[in-house]
């Protein structure tokens, strides 16, 4: 029999979500079979798939140690080099800016060498992270970037915080994400309100119609911050969080991201490339704010935390608009 007490990281969490985290290669009819047949039990007491585990649990599973290792297998710590810088980090926060061209979660392209694998790296390496010691739980990211967007990407360190990270993302209005981006031609500040729906198979999103079935609403906020006659660079805030919400927005509005390979202008692009041999869109996650943080975060409020361009996108501005640094 294999024992195992709850902690924070572990706790507010349904015991079939906990044992499939822990039971990583069960298949998972074999975990609701074991909770039907009372090889699972929490404080001495069968329990059913939506019992909330609580600190301080005592979890029994009836399992020889062999078969225990077997079905856990803890994901190994790879040697990755860390691409990223740490912008912001205390025990249950860690907030990265993610260099273009990283991954934030693995594909069926890269599985190995991804941002969320880079961060498990260096908190291994900081003695602050051990999937031999933590089974159950792994630290990861509270929202993702596409991979050629750079900045801002949040991390939370333990479950607590993750949960309380993940419901602030649902509110929509406790954290306050501002992204820069350059734009072709003049857009105006203001606000665009649209719709869109997701093309799993070509793996891009399309504007439809409000009564389209399947459509989700997009509320994005600009505000121009320069503007000559044929780019405009701009501060953009989503307010809902779609896929590839800034970049179908904009393009449907006639101002597509410069360097955008789905929704760009490709004879712009082509010119950008020839001209600046530049290649990636020019999308940044800038900065986020802590409008209203809960739970075992409420100490980050008002904390806003910065992250500058990237070399290569301040020079490719500057010579866009012949101005100093932003």
């Amino acid at each position: 029999m294999k024992t195992l007490r709850i902690d924070e990281n572990y706790e507010n969490q349904r015991i079939d979500k906990y044992l499939k985290k822990l039971l990583s290669q069960a298949p998972p009819q074999m975990i609701y079979k074991m909770l039907r047949k009372k090889d699972v039990k929490v404080n001495g007491v069968r329990v059913k798939e939506n019992y909330i585990l609580k600190k301080g649990d005592l979890v029994e599973l009836f399992l020889y140690e062999d078969r225990f290792l077997e079905l856990t297998q803890p994901q190994s710590i790879f040697d990755l080099p860390i691409t990223f810088d740490v912008l912001y980090e205390d025990d249950n926060v860690l907030i990265v800016n993610k260099p273009a061209g990283l991954l934030v979660h693995e594909d069926i392209h890269e599985d190995v060498n991804t941002l969320s694998n880079q961060v498990l790296t260096y908190l291994y390496q900081k003695g602050e992270y051990d999937p031999n010691q933590t089974l159950g739980f792994t630290p990861g990211p509270v929202h993702r970037l596409d991979r050629n967007t750079s900045g801002i990407v949040i991390f939370g360190k333990t479950m607590r915080a993750l949960q309380d990270l993940n419901e602030m993302m649902k509110k929509r209005h406790c954290i306050d994400k501002t992204y820069l981006t350059i734009c072709k031609g003049y857009m105006p500040s203001g606000e665009l309100i649209g719709y869109m729906k997701k093309d799993s198979d070509r793996s891009l999103a399309r504007m439809v119609s409000p009564s389209t079935e399947g459509a989700l609403k997009m509320h994005t906020i600009v505000e121009n911050i320069q503007s000559n006659q044929k780019y405009s660079l701009l501060k953009v805030k989503i307010i809902t969080g779609r896929t590839h919400q800034i970049r179908l927005h904009l393009s449907s509005a006639g101002h597509p991201i410069i360097g955008d390979s789905k929704y760009g202008d490709f004879e712009l692009n082509r010119y950008l490339k020839k001209t600046y041999h530049f290649q990636n869109q020019f999308l940044h996650a800038y900065s986020i704010c802590f409008i209203k943080p809960i739970g075992s975060l409420k100490y980050l409020q008002d904390q806003v935390i910065t992250c500058p361009l990237p070399h290569h996108l301040e020079v490719l501005k500057n010579k866009l608009f012949h101005e100093k640094k932003l």
